[in-house]
C-alpha cells in the first residue's frame, strides 16, 4: 500500500485508476493497526486496483473533503469517484470478499450473491469462535463485530435481537441467537 501525503496526491491517484481504495488510519491506535493489517493481506490478493493509505495525524486535508470523522476509515473510489466508506476494522476474509466482490466474472461463471453476514461476538465467547471457524470453512464472508469493545454495537444489537448474548449472526435482514447451524445453513444456502 503506497502511503499518500496530500490530497492533491490522493486526486493525481484516482484519475489514472479504475478502482481505488484508501484507508485513513491513525498510526499506533490498535483498531487502525487491525485495519492496516488485515487490508495490507486482502490487498496482495487483489489484482486491478490501486491501494492507498494516509495517517490522519500527518495528513490533514483528506479527510475533511469526504466527511470522515473516525478512522480507520477504508474510501472506495470508482473512476476518481468515492463510491463507498466502510468504517472500522474487519478480518481479511471480509476484506478478501469486498476487493473482489467489484470485479465482474466471465460471462456464465457468475454466482448468487452471499447475504451479508455479521457476526456480533466477544473474545471469550467458545460459541463465537466455533461460529466463525464453521463460517470460515465454508468459505463465508462475514464480519465480525467484537461487542465487548464498542457498546454502540452492543446497544444496536440489543434493539434488534433483545438479547444481550453471543454469538448472535445478521444474514440479511434476520438474527440468530446461538449457534444454530441449521438456520444458518437454511439462511445461506449451505449443504
Amino acid at each position: 500500500m503506497k502511503h499518500i501525503n496530500s490530497y492533491q496526491e490522493l486526486k493525481l491517484s484516482t484519475a489514472g485508476n479504475k478502482k481505488v481504495y484508501l484507508l485513513l488510519y491513525k498510526n499506533g491506535s490498535e483498531i487502525s493497526d487491525c485495519a492496516l493489517k488485515n487490508i495490507e493481506k486482502a490487498s496482495a490478493k487483489t489484482s486491478g486496483a490501486l491501494f492507498l493509505r494516509s495517517d490522519v495525524s500527518q495528513v490533514k486535508d483528506i479527510h475533511g473533503k469526504f466527511n470522515i470523522s473516525s478512522v480507520p476509515s477504508l474510501l472506495s473510489f470508482e473512476n476518481g469517484v468515492m463510491t463507498n466508506v466502510i468504517k472500522g476494522c474487519n478480518d481479511e476474509s471480509f476484506y478478501d470478499y469486498y476487493f473482489n466482490d467489484h470485479a465482474q466474472p466471465a460471462s456464465g461463471s457468475e454466482k448468487p450473491k452471499q447475504k451479508r453476514v455479521i457476526v456480533y461476538s466477544t473474545p471469550s465467547c467458545s460459541w463465537c469462535s466455533k461460529l466463525k471457524n464453521y463460517f470460515r470453512e465454508k468459505n463465508i464472508t462475514f464480519r465480525d463485530v467484537d461487542v465487548s469493545k464498542d457498546q454502540r454495537k452492543m446497544d444496536e444489537l440489543v434493539r434488534k435481537s433483545g438479547q444481550t448474548g453471543v454469538p448472535q449472526t445478521e444474514i440479511g435482514s434476520e438474527i440468530i441467537v446461538g449457534f444454530d447451524k441449521s438456520r444458518i445453513n437454511k439462511l445461506l444456502n449451505l449443504n
